[in-house]
């Protein structure tokens, strides 16, 4: 049984994608990362700015409005990378393969020797014309 958030999987679907319950906690575990970088990123510029607010005076709103953008910028930010490693982490256990692998894979060989070797011409999109 696989639950994705507060909702139960199918367990067809499970069963079709065996490492659902590594991405999904995973992703857990990279929102909760972004939550608590928020929450730090809040206080550490709250903090900042009260130090600088000794020298350079300012409102009180102006501080928090700072903060709360500082701690968004932060938040979003991690929790981006974490994402990102979540989801070659699921191409990974989906396909056994490193993203990095499937792209050197798909990748076409536009050697430009080929060409001249077959006499075959290419078009732009490295397609063979006859």
């Amino acid at each position: 049984m696989v639950y994705v958030g507060l909702s139960r999987v199918d367990d067809a679907v499970a069963a079709k994608h065996p490492g659902l319950q590594e991405y999904t906690a995973c992703q857990s575990y990279a929102f909760m990362k972004g939550t608590g970088s928020f929450i730090t990123g809040i206080g550490a510029a709250f903090f900042l700015q009260k130090m600088i607010n000794k020298k350079l005076p300012y409102p009180l709103q102006w501080s928090i409005l700072l903060s709360l953008a500082a701690g968004s910028v932060t938040s979003y930010a991690v929790t981006r990378v974490e994402s990102q490693k979540c989801a070659d982490l699921w191409i990974y256990l989906e396909t056994g393969q490193s993203p990095q692998e499937l792209a050197r894979e798909k990748a076409p060989d536009l050697d430009p020797k080929d060409a001249t070797v077959t006499g075959a011409k290419r078009n732009k999109y490295g397609d063979v014309l006859d």
